[in-house]
């Protein structure tokens, strides 16, 4: 018998709560799957199953919050022969102590118990809405059934519950006024507020965390642009609006293939030693509108052409904006890129995202007076910075990993492989 417990979706998560059962028992599971949805402070995550087998029994029913760590269901291994069937799953759900009392039947609340915790049936397709809309859309009393969603996939978005309340307003006859005083409710601004707050907490704790157990340390390199930015331009000149890449992705692809050669930067320091990763799976830093900022992963991307880290980060960022991530971009960055060249900075240094143990930046691309080849021009550069933890590499090792991404940008065509 297996154990499927809830995963670890970043430093700054310590519980989650279920929203929804996406199998059943009985139902057979592969590798990948998934399996649950579960909303945490930043956005609705889909826990995917790393196990193949059958489901045997659900532990936790929707609406239950639990830790990190703790056990969401069982299932039975390839093969595998399960005792008894599973028609007691509310016996294994943490339910307030009961005073004893003369037994009487009536009183067993055993049908209330399954109704709460059976999953949705299969045989209808699950809407996504993301939990942040649900608030929403309770707050101002919309039928998020009946509201269009314009997210990815057609999930239903905060803009579209929002839009559907102020439809729903305009139309609405005006209320006589009562003497009764009804709750106030929050507005959109005053829920973006809240929701910007809980996210902000969590940020606060994950990154109080790294500065207090992290050693830092924080090197900068000036990139010459130039020839990046001119072979981009030739090559999206040939291509529409929509297969057009963003210097953005020349930057994710120079970081992954620089931290394969130096592993070090890429992986994880868990029980005081360092683990490094099989695959450099970059994070990217996403800010929400609303305000708040998460940092799922693209897969593989020392791996991938530069057409389809494009793919990625566009599909990644919607998702993100739309508060529907998988519990893989969440839990497994193993190296983690900020950019915040739209917003005029010259360069940033980051805090590290445990456990991860580097961070790499990128300030704003700016025109500059530069000695190149023996003659002063003007050129565009940016300023890379890099953060990482002195337990895992040292200052030496640090720049030699930010002058191999230099030099990859000087040789985009490199990229392109």
């Amino acid at each position: 018998m297996i154990e499927f417990t809830m995963p670890a979706l970043g430093a700054d998560m310590d519980e989650g709560t279920l929203n929804e059962w996406l199998v059943k028992p009985g139902d057979p599971v592969s590798r990948g799957q998934v399996v649950a949805v579960v909303e945490t402070t930043k956005a609705a995550v889909e826990i995917e199953c790393w196990v193949e087998g059958t489901v045997h029994e659900l532990l936790v029913p929707i609406g239950q919050t639990v830790q990190v760590g703790a056990p969401l269901a069982r299932l039975t291994e390839p093969g595998e022969t399960a005792e008894s069937p599973p028609v007691t799953q509310p016996a294994v759900i943490p339910v307030p102590p009961v005073v004893e009392e003369p037994p009487v039947v009536e009183e067993t609340p055993v049908v209330e118990a399954v109704s709460v915790v059976a999953p949705p049936s299969v045989e209808h397709r699950r809407r996504w809405v993301s939990p942040a809309a649900r608030r929403v859309a309770v707050s101002l009393s919309v039928d998020v059934e009946k509201v269009t969603g314009t997210g990815p996939q057609g999930a239903v978005t905060i803009n579209d519950v929002e839009h559907a309340a102020a439809h729903i307003e305009a139309a609405a006859p005006e209320a006589p006024k009562t003497v009764a005083a009804q709750p106030a409710k929050l507005s959109p601004k005053e829920l973006a507020a809240k929701r910007g707050a809980e996210m902000r907490k969590s940020i606060a704790a994950a990154m109080s965390r790294s500065k207090r157990e992290i050693p830092h340390y924080y090197l900068a390199d000036e990139i010459l642009l130039e020839p990046a930015l001119t072979w981009l331009a030739d090559r999206n000149a040939t291509r529409s609006i929509t297969e057009r890449v963003l210097p953005t992705v020349l930057q994710l692809k120079a970081v992954a293939l620089a931290a394969q050669r130096f592993g070090e930067f890429s992986g994880f320091w868990r029980e005081d030693g360092f683990e490094p990763a099989a695959q450099v799976h970059v994070g990217v830093a996403i800010s929400l509108r609303g305000g708040g900022l998460v940092a799922p992963a693209i897969h593989d991307v020392a791996d991938k052409s530069l057409d389809e880290l494009m793919g990625d980060l566009t599909d990644l960022v919607a998702r993100a904006r739309a508060f529907s991530l998988r519990s893989s971009e969440m839990s497994d960055p193993t190296i983690t890129v900020t950019s915040l060249g739209d917003q005029g900075v010259d360069a940033v240094f980051g805090v590290i995202y445990p456990p991860q143990v580097a961070l790499v930046g990128f300030g704003t691309p700016t025109p500059q007076v530069r000695a190149i080849d023996g003659g002063i021009r003007i050129a565009t550069t940016v300023q890379a910075t890099l953060a990482a933890d002195h337990r895992a590499s040292d200052g030496h090792r640090g720049a030699l990993f930010l002058a191999a991404i230099n030099e990859l940008l000087q040789q985009p065509d490199q990229l392109e492989k």
